[in-house]
């Protein structure tokens, strides 16, 4: 089992910058994929940027150009700039892991980002 601990969320004003880490236990294990999901209140759960260890990730196209994907092995970064109220939101950190016989998938419990306008 892969536990994954996030860091970095908290209460900032629009247009400011918070970063967000996640670390993964088990470093021995080969991560496929890290990435961030989050979810606002009444809404789902949607996904912010993966990365599957290369120079660059993927990021969607709500967030594009004010976040950063970035990966150091088992540890992802999002850097959240010009942050608007629109971004409050949980913040979940997200893993995949792909073995011969299955695939696993793991979450982080969570980082609140609030923005305040």
């Amino acid at each position: 089992q892969v536990q994954l601990v996030e860091s970095g969320g908290g209460l900032v004003q629009a247009g400011g910058s918070l970063r967000l880490s996640c670390v993964a236990s088990r470093t021995y294990l080969n991560i496929d994929v890290m990435g961030w999901y989050r979810q606002a209140t009444g809404r789902q759960r949607e996904a912010v940027g993966t990365s599957s260890g290369g120079e660059s990730g993927n990021i969607a196209g709500a967030v594009k150009g004010r976040f950063t994907i970035s990966r150091d092995k088992n540890t992802v970064y999002l850097q959240m700039n010009n942050l608007k109220p629109d971004d409050t939101a949980v913040y979940y950190c997200y893993a995949k892991r792909f073995s011969t016989q299955d695939t696993y998938e793991y979450w982080g419990q969570g980082t609140q980002v609030t923005v305040s306008s």
